[in-house]
């Protein structure tokens, strides 16, 4: 890999989603990541198969018991030469295990330990098992997205990898900047119910300005509730979005659509937005998805289609920009954002557990010897 973080050196404990996007994202980045994948005394790999996993893309994989002494040991001796640290766990699981911050601050002084949990490290919650919908459940996030009946999920994007995964990524660069200047390590806490409230932080403005009802869905500018801000079926049962916020882009919206403004309610008007819901409704039904995308093809109406993922991958615009690449038969997003100095690429699948051990620990210094017999007791494999 190459890319503007090549030379900085990540230590990641297997785990799943937030944490694992974390080590992507560095790894794309051009940082070295070493995943310490977990195995049994029986040399078995307890980390779940990594063929498709893409969130392990760009890594090298050391396989470990962390149940054993000796396994410790060894992740110490990696955090010793390494940047920073990596662990998904509940509060209170790397200590039992050896190898939380006190330990592997004392190796390297220099270390930035990142946690990634879904409570934080403190608090009555933050012993709780959880998962993105319920942090951002707490958020405020899942309750302002949705419909006038009911909230839908976001996917899992708003907790595990946007208040997650991409908080704890800002978190690791930012110590590690420091950490290069002062000298000091120190622990990031990530937690994704803060991140998930962070990324709400211009709504509560909007909310304190008053002009945005913090508590109903589908009444707002950006919620589904504005005409001109949601999405609208096709005659093919598809469905195509609409983003025509500026009053220029709203007057070109109309023009496509062959509606005259004067025989509409205002575009501000919330009283207004029901007839205007339904007088957009009505044309856009009257032709398919792919019509409507040569109707407002190369306009600033903010019209674009609906796409599942695979039809993204083949999306005109972003095949130009090789937004998505294929690697051992698999579709994915290529890096981001892009350098013109540094730039990163993926050409190769997830590393399978415990396939570069031997190479990891001839780097740091092991002996033929001793990596037999760690072999040889299943301290690594």
């Amino acid at each position: 890999m190459s890319g503007p973080l090549s030379g900085f050196q990540i230590i990641e404990l297997a785990g799943l989603g937030p944490a694992p996007f974390c080590g992507m994202v560095l790894a794309d980045l051009g940082a070295e990541v070493v995943r310490v994948d977990r195995t049994t005394r029986t040399s078995e790999a307890a980390t779940p198969p990594v063929v498709h996993d893409v969130l392990n893309r760009g890594k090298r994989s050391i396989g470990v018991n962390l149940k054993d002494p000796a396994g410790v040991e060894v992740v110490l001796d990696l955090v010793a030469e390494a940047d920073g640290l990596i662990e998904g766990f509940r509060p209170g699981v790397t200590e039992r295990l050896g190898l939380g911050p006190a330990p592997c601050l004392a190796r390297n002084q220099k270390l930035v330990y990142g946690r990634m949990t879904g409570w934080g490290q403190d608090g009555p919650m933050s012993g709780m098992a959880g998962h993105d919908i319920d942090y951002i459940a707490i958020s405020g996030v899942l309750g302002s997205v949705g419909y006038t009946d009911g909230p839908v999920p976001p996917l899992n994007l708003v907790g595990d990898f946007g208040g997650g995964g991409m908080l704890l990524t800002v978190g690791m660069l930012a110590a590690i900047l420091r950490a290069r200047s002062s000298g000091e390590g120190q622990v990031v806490d990530a937690a994704m119910v803060d991140g998930a409230a962070l990324l709400m932080a211009s709504h509560h403005g909007f909310v304190a300005d008053g002009w945005w009802n913090g508590n109903q869905r589908e009444s707002n500018l950006l919620d589904g509730g504005a005409p001109f801000y949601t999405t609208y079926r096709t005659s093919d049962n598809r469905f195509v979005a609409v983003g025509a916020l500026e009053p220029q882009f709203f007057g070109e919206l109309l023009e496509k659509l062959g509606l005259v403004a004067s025989e509409l309610p205002p575009q501000l008007d919330r009283k207004g937005w029901p007839e205007l819901r339904e007088a957009f409704g009505d044309v856009f039904v009257t032709r398919s998805r792919e019509e409507w995308s040569r109707v407002f093809e190369g306009s600033d109406a903010c019209v674009a289609p609906v796409l599942s993922m695979s039809e993204s991958a083949e999306h005109s615009h972003l095949r130009a920009r090789s937004t998505f690449t294929i690697v051992d038969g698999v579709v994915q997003p290529s890096t981001a954002p892009r350098f013109s100095a540094t730039p990163a690429h993926i050409d190769a699948p997830p590393a399978s557990p415990g396939e570069h051990s031997e190479a990891i620990l001839v780097a740091l210094g092991y002996t033929s010897n001793q990596i037999g017999m760690l072999r040889d007791t299943g301290t690594v494999v």
